[in-house]
């Protein structure tokens, strides 16, 4: 399917995900929808990716007139995403439609994705959300979510917004969700999953043979393309090249729980001296740790590291990794550029580039992180990519949102605007 004429030759991207309700109260980022449009306009974006909460809103079946987001009390809060302030109550469709109106006022579009089977419920007052998504058989979320996709893009039309989605994806980050619940023993999720997911893109397209619809992929799955559906219409990817991120997650054991985590070694190189041990913390209600994927000790670390030790951690050792993370990023991007074309459909990186740091750190925001950032945006620009984030970062509830120079000079080589 070709790209419709009425939107953007080249997408310029931020990255609001599930935030735009969550937080949502008193001088949040987002109790103001027109200004942070403003400003994103102001920076050079005319497009914003978000979780559209379709399951909660289209196929739950729970009243969503008065949803109550909140805090998970002193966990993640100074983790990225989860550093949630205050206490809200929204009418979800309401919401919804607040958000593309005022897409429509400052002529941006959306890029309409799910982060439900990820972490999106963890943040309701109640477990009712996470426990319809769980509910869900494994082998039909896929489709449950293609359903609740196509209602809302009815829902946008029977208002007169459907114009202002760039695309819809069943799902984030698709080899990092629950929907992996449905493979077989011994199967890869990027290979397992693709026969659930073209079945899940060709009932959406039965409904709205009019929108581009996708998946999206953590990484760029060198190795593994075949796996990629079919049927999708945008080839979207997240290149996070890690390297010397990779090296501090091994090394502290953060997304392997089989490990024992070092909390001596923590203590030593990256710990702030009133950080509890790890045994003694944790969210104030048990079923919010199981509602998202992110490990535990992960947002422990986040949330209770020295900024300045995280950073110092990371330049130190930056030097051996950084050939390796520049070849990484060269060839993810040329491999999903080759996908992309070979599939005759457009390329949109919707996520990037050097990995998930803490809130308060700057190792993306520095030197290093900006010259990366750049970096992916020429390689975009080279390769022809319909679409790109400057920076997963830079969004209104990032500090890196204030680097209004950093987004400008990236939004203008994506679009080839001139100042």
């Amino acid at each position: 399917m070709p790209i419709p004429s009425h939107l953007p030759e080249r997408l310029a991207i931020t990255l609001w995900d599930f935030i735009w309700y969550t937080r949502t109260g008193p001088g949040e980022p987002f109790a103001d929808l027109d200004a942070a449009f403003a400003q994103a306009v102001a920076r050079g974006y005319n497009t914003v990716r978000i979780c559209a909460m379709p399951y909660l809103l289209f196929g739950s079946g729970l009243d969503t007139g008065t949803l109550t987001f909140s805090p998970l009390g002193e966990y993640g809060r100074r983790t990225r995403w989860y550093d949630v302030r205050h206490r809200t109550v929204l009418d979800g469709r309401r919401h919804l439609l607040a958000l593309f109106e005022a897409a429509r006022r400052h002529d941006c579009h959306v890029i309409v994705s799910s982060w439900e089977y990820q972490q999106s419920s963890a943040f309701l007052d109640d477990p009712s959300w996470y426990e319809a998504l769980r509910a869900v058989p494994a082998a039909g979320r896929a489709n449950a979510l293609a359903d609740a996709l196509a209602d809302l893009v009815d829902f946008l039309g029977e208002h007169g917004l459907a114009d202002r989605v760039a695309f819809v994806e069943l799902h984030n980050e698709i080899q990092s969700t629950w929907l992996t619940e449905a493979l077989e023993p011994g199967e890869t999720p990027v290979l397992g999953l693709r026969p659930h997911l073209e079945e899940a893109i060709g009932r959406f397209k039965a409904r709205r043979p009019d929108e581009l619809v996708t998946v999206n992929y953590a990484w760029v799955p060198v190795g593994e393309m075949r796996g990629i559906p079919a049927n999708l219409d945008v080839a979207v990817f997240h290149p996070y090249v890690y390297g010397v991120i990779d090296e501090l997650i091994d090394t502290f054991a953060l997304r392997d729980t089989g490990r024992p985590f070092p909390q001596e070694r923590a203590f030593r190189e990256l710990l702030r001296p009133d950080a509890p041990p790890l045994a003694e913390w944790g969210p104030d209600q048990e079923w919010r740790a199981s509602a998202t994927v992110v490990p535990a000790r992960e947002i422990y670390l986040h949330d209770w590291c020295d900024p300045e030790r995280f950073d110092r951690w990371l330049y130190d050792r930056y030097a051996f990794y950084r050939y390796g993370m520049a070849e990484r990023l060269r060839i993810w991007i040329d491999a999903a550029a080759d996908h992309a074309a070979a599939a005759g459909v457009p390329l949109v990186l919707g996520e990037g580039y050097v990995g998930y740091t803490p809130l308060l750190g700057t190792f993306e925001e520095g030197p290093v992180g900006r010259a990366i950032c750049l970096e992916a945006i020429g390689h975009a620009v080279r390769v022809g990519a319909w679409g790109a984030v400057v920076c997963s970062n830079a969004a209104p509830h990032h500090p890196m949102w204030q680097d209004v120079e950093l987004q400008v000079t990236g939004t203008r080589l994506l679009t080839g605007a001139r100042s």
